[in-house]
Order: structure tokens, then sequence, then C-alpha cells
């Protein structure tokens, strides 16, 4: 497993070694000594499957007080996958990496807490999976709007079909419950 720094500390990706041959492939998603020698020193407490239709965007989903570290993946189809600064007072605030993850590459993009997600399906159907440090609560997820002009994301999709939830979030000028950036996260 290769890992890669990102434009963004402590947005990591991976890349697996894919055993390949006649029958089909064989990799390791997960071994917690491997991911914790490279800095992920968390417990995942909840795996999400999420299958999407091309031209979807899903995001820019964070959780706030019990903040959630990402490692997303994708099984089947292509996704435009995106990690956003959200940590008011980080020297990359409002800041964006994005990477296509993708059912031939099979890289996971690791999301810590402190950053919102989103990601774009693009393909018919995109299955991704997301293992999660904290468990899903509805009172405490939030959104910021996919395309806020102070982000500036630029989404593979002119006409993406967005949750009403999605499309009326607010910009993160007005986003609820912003983390605050701390030297020692």
């Amino acid at each position: 497993m290769q890992v890669l720094q990102t434009s963004l500390a402590d947005v990591l990706v991976f890349e697996p070694e894919v055993y390949k041959d006649d029958r089909g492939l064989f990799l390791e998603q997960w071994r917690r000594s491997r991911y914790r020698s490279a800095g992920i020193d968390y417990e995942f407490v909840q795996d999400n499957l999420s299958r999407s239709s091309r031209g979807t965007i899903r995001g820019l989903h964070y959780q706030e007080p019990n903040a959630q570290g990402k490692l997303v993946t994708v099984l089947r189809g292509a996704a435009f996958d995106v990690a956003v600064d959200i940590r008011v007072g980080s020297p990359t605030f409002k800041r964006w990496f994005e990477i296509e993850l993708n059912e031939e590459n099979r890289r996971q993009i690791w999301i810590p807490p402190g950053f919102a997600h989103g990601f774009c399906a693009l393909a018919d159907p995109t299955d991704i999976f997301y293992k999660t440090t904290a468990v899903y609560s509805a009172s405490d997820e939030y959104a910021i709007k996919f395309d806020d002009p102070d982000i500036g994301i630029r989404w593979p999709v002119s006409a993406p079909t967005l949750s009403d939830r999605d499309l009326d979030a607010p910009l993160i000028s007005n986003a609820p419950l912003l983390p605050l950036f701390s030297e020692s996260t």
C-alpha cells in the first residue's frame, strides 16, 4: 500500500496493492496497523454504503460536535471525491482537495474530522463505501452549499442531481458549528 500526501495536511490517499489474475482480483481493504503507521490512529465505529446515479452530488457534509473522520473508497463506478478544510483558523481554511476514486484504481481517501466531504457520481451506478470514526447522528449533521463561490469547487457536472437539503444548504460564511483549528489536531 502506498500512502500519498495531498495539498491538505492530514488528508491522505491510499493506493492498495491489487492482485489480479484470471479469477478476478484480491486486495486488502483495511488493516489497522498499516493505517496507524500512516497516522490514522482512530477507531472506526460505523461502515456505510451509498449508491448514487451518474451526475448526483452529495455534500458538502460534516458532523459537529461528534465529528467524523471518513475512509472513503468506491466499490463500483467512479466518483469525483472532495475534502474541504472547514476548520476556522486553519491555514488551509476553505481549501479543497479532489480525487477520482473508481473501481479500477481502488484508491481510498482519508478525510479527517474537521473537514467536509462531498462527491459527484461519475458512473451509473456508483457505490461508495466508507468507514467512520463516529456514529452518524442526524441531529449533528450539517451541510455547506456544494457550489459555494468562497470554496470554488469545479464540479464535473453542470446540472447535478441534488437532495433538497444539499440544494438549500448555507454558504460556508453562514454554516453552523464549524470546527476550530487546533495546532495539536
